[in-house]
């Protein structure tokens, strides 16, 4: 990036700002993570908005899933020569450039001949 005086100052002031802020932070994180003497309150709390469960729950239900099906769930009900669905639609993904090109190879194939390229004919 750019070494300008000014660049270099803001640089060097926002190491000073993490310097500063950083013994609030980990208290914060240790807090969070329901590390430090008060976190069980803090989970309490959280208990109260949200369901907890726990890692090795969700984590055992996930190998679960993927034991069953053996792969992830894709749309079955496209093409995957032309990546088009069963409403004729692209995927959301899709840019419009890249979407238009597909067509016109479709088109091209389905009719003989695409539409003609404009440029110099010789």
């Amino acid at each position: 990036m750019a070494k300008s005086l000014r660049s270099k100052w803001k640089r060097k002031m926002r190491a000073e700002k993490r310097k500063k802020n950083a013994p609030k932070e980990l208290a914060r994180l240790k807090q969070a993570l329901s590390l430090d003497k008060k976190g069980e309150a803090v989970m309490a709390d959280v208990q109260e908005i949200a369901t907890v469960v726990p890692a090795a729950k969700i984590k055992k239900q996930s190998d679960l899933e993927m034991a069953e099906d053996g792969k992830m769930d894709m749309d079955s009900k496209r093409n995957k020569k032309t990546l088009l669905d069963e409403n004729g639609q692209y995927p959301a993904w899709m840019s419009q450039r890249q979407a238009k090109k597909l067509k016109g190879k479709r088109v091209a194939k389905k009719s003989g001949q695409g539409k003609k390229k404009k440029g110099i004919s010789w």
